[in-house]
């Protein structure tokens, strides 16, 4: 009997028809900093990815393979637009834009109700991306040494989740 009502718990969760309220739309988000860039220019604002950021972006589109994913979006730069480009394709998807300052938070919450969508950003916009889907101030800066974190947000109903995961 435990085992069974773990699983009905576990089924809740993932799909809201078995959950409480059957009417509550699920909305996931899985937010990313660019893949590594270029560094052999410290003047140059808007870098292309280096070799190993490559290789990370193909290895992202192969985390979110099996990800049904509704939509992508980045930010309006080289590294971020190369980062997104793997996965995007791989799902048949053109990549949108969005502005990490100016971005009305409300407004993509409602655009985006009931899709899974994948972010790309930066070290100093991820997490606070992340902070304003959830409501709260939880997400320091991203290390500059760090392009592996993954965060997956859920909005079902009125609830919201989130998680912080490393993928080396």
């Amino acid at each position: 009997m435990k085992r069974l009502s773990l699983f009905m718990l576990l089924i809740g969760l993932n799909f809201p028809a078995f959950s409480q309220d059957s009417t509550a739309v699920t909305t996931t988000y899985f937010l990313i900093r660019h893949a590594e860039k270029d560094r052999s220019n410290p003047e140059n604002k808007n870098p292309h990815l280096n070799d190993i950021g490559f290789k990370r972006a193909l290895k992202w589109s192969q985390v979110f393979k099996d990800v049904k994913l509704d939509a992508v979006y980045t930010t309006n730069y080289n590294r971020t637009i190369e980062t997104a480009n793997p996965t995007a394709a791989s799902h048949h998807l053109k990549v949108s834009k969005y502005h990490p300052v100016n971005i009305d938070y409300k407004d993509f919450i409602f655009k985006t109700k009931g899709k899974t969508v994948l972010i790309v950003g930066h070290s100093n916009t991820i997490p606070n991306f992340v902070n304003a889907l959830i409501g709260t101030e939880k997400y320091n800066q991203i290390a500059d040494t760090n392009n592996a974190n993954l965060y997956i947000v859920t909005l079902i109903g009125g609830e919201i989740s989130d998680i912080q995961l490393y993928i080396k």
